[in-house]
């Protein structure tokens, strides 16, 4: 068992799974923060500099503006390029700045529909 000398780390058992009537445990849901963009550069060897874009609102004027975030990633092989999308696994610090690992995405096919709808066939 691992403890953690921490104020902020309550070491406590964790509470017995709830059983509802139909006999089934209760699902433990946990939080992961998986983030999927883009690679905007790649200048530095083995690290790929990935934005991310979110919206959030204008502490003044509550419009919604874009906020974004730049992460270093550990990319060993070099084998992303820039605009290739990738997601984001944290990991445990590697440097200074990285503290994720680039997982490769295959690219999103912007012409599914066509794909799934059978060829027009002439008479």
């Amino acid at each position: 068992m691992l403890l953690l000398s921490s104020p902020f780390v309550s070491v406590s058992p964790p509470p017995p799974p709830l059983i509802s009537h139909g006999a089934r445990p209760a699902l433990r849901i946990e939080a992961v923060r998986q983030l999927t963009r883009r690679v905007v550069t790649t200048k530095a060897d083995k690290t790929i500099g990935v934005e991310v874009v979110h919206l959030a609102p204008h502490p003044k004027y509550k419009r919604r503006e874009r906020i974004k975030k730049k992460y270093q990633a550990h990319d060993p092989d070099n084998q992303f390029k820039v605009g290739d999308v990738v997601e984001l696994q944290p990991s445990c610090p590697i440097s200074k700045t990285k503290h994720f690992l680039a997982i490769p995405l295959p690219p999103r096919d912007t012409r599914r529909k066509s794909q799934l709808l059978p060829p027009l066939q002439s008479d």
